[in-house]
């Protein structure tokens, strides 16, 4: 009986082999997985430098708003000398000069005495490091015109009121979804494809009329703001008095999105729970659960992650509104409080806000889809 010694040379280094290629894949994993984020990181932040750059052209209108700037300063260092007795003293030539000086300062402070084309790549350069700089004429609640902080006092609110209506949103729509793809062509599906075409209304509309249903006619809930003045004292109170305050516009934004939600994902349940896959494992004697968590969930959340990604960006800008209604102390009102001043730095801060949040929902939407489906690779 011969020995082959070959063989038996061999056999240690195979698994030395398949550790080295092991290795190698990962290498080669981390290396397209890095490559992907920094094109994707790349494309994002040209597409928000873009966007940020247009928004400072329309807030400013092309400059046309440096003539409103100098019309308010104007008139409103007119209306203090008027009221100054030495003023009044000087002689004609006097008064013009001093005016004129007063009105030079004024628009040196405001950045006017630079063309607006500088100014303009000055307002991009410090929204993209996050420098909003001072407002013009907006202030926080603590009264710092750093916009900054006019920006933090008014995200909490925002982010809770959107917080709120997407986690509910999310959950009740797919719930809600697998029920009706479980019991098609009943009287509540019918009910919600026939509902689904009020979702072309926005969130504000619906706001209207809950307010004038539940705050104007029952009273049972207040007509807006985030909080009873004066507010409760203790932690609890408070807590409750901000959630009776949410639930109108949390109810705004859900009832104008939550029929066409039902309406999509229970089609796509429809469709997942009609594969063969799925007739297999009844034949196999799985569970009603299982089968629908396993076998039709699981498939359709990319679908799912997706439409909703769209939903909530469509939201934040659609929040805009909606906070004006319900004079939500949020992002929102503040915004349009800032175009009715025309306070360009809060307006470019805010907006930088919005396409930082959804470059970043955007950005981690293909994370979340190698996350649910092992089907799906980052880079390939």
């Amino acid at each position: 009986m011969s020995v082959d010694v070959t063989s038996l040379e061999a056999q240690p280094g195979a698994p030395q082999e398949q550790v080295t290629k092991k290795g190698s894949g990962r290498a080669s994993t981390l290396v397209r997985v890095t490559k992907y984020t920094a094109v994707k990181t790349i494309t994002l932040f040209i597409s928000v430098v873009i966007a940020v750059y247009l928004t400072i052209l329309i807030a400013n209108m092309g400059g046309y708003v440096d003539q409103i700037v100098r019309g308010q300063i104007r008139e409103f260092i007119g209306q203090q000398l008027r009221a100054n007795q030495e003023y009044q003293l000087m002689d004609p030539a006097e008064k013009n000069a001093f005016f004129l000086s007063q009105v030079e300062r004024a628009e040196k402070r405001y950045g006017l005495d630079r063309p607006f084309a500088v100014r303009s790549l000055a307002f991009l350069w410090n929204a993209i490091r996050m420098d909003f700089g001072t407002a013009q004429l907006m202030s926080s609640d603590t009264g710092s015109r750093q916009v900054s902080l006019i920006i933090l006092d008014r995200l909490g609110p925002t982010l809770l009121l959107l917080g709120a209506s997407n986690l509910i949103l999310f959950f009740v729509s797919i719930g809600l979804a697998l029920a009706l793809s479980r019991s098609y062509g009943n009287i509540w599906d019918k009910l919600i494809i026939a509902f689904s075409p009020t979702s072309s209304a926005p969130s504000w509309f619906y706001g209207l009329f809950l307010i004038l249903l539940f705050a104007a006619v029952l009273k049972w809930l207040p007509f807006g703001g985030m909080i009873d003045s004066p507010p409760p004292r203790d932690q609890l109170g408070y807590a409750l008095n901000v959630a009776k305050h949410l639930i109108l516009p949390t109810a705004a934004i859900i009832t104008s999105s939550i029929f066409i939600s039902i309406y999509n994902w229970r089609t796509f349940f429809l469709i997942y729970s009609s594969e063969d896959y799925v007739e297999m494992a009844k034949a196999k004697g799985l569970g009603d659960r299982d089968i629908q968590n396993r076998y039709i969930l699981r498939p359709t959340l990319p679908t799912i992650i997706t439409s909703f990604a769209l939903l909530v960006i469509s939201l934040w800008t659609g929040l805009i509104l909606t906070e004006g209604v319900f004079q939500w102390p949020g992002l929102g009102r503040t915004y349009i409080t800032a175009i009715g001043l025309y306070d360009t730095p809060v307006i470019v801060a805010i907006t930088i806000i919005y396409a930082y949040l959804l470059a970043l929902t955007v950005f981690l939407l293909d994370f979340v889809y190698a996350l649910v489906d092992p089907r799906v690779k980052i880079g390939d």
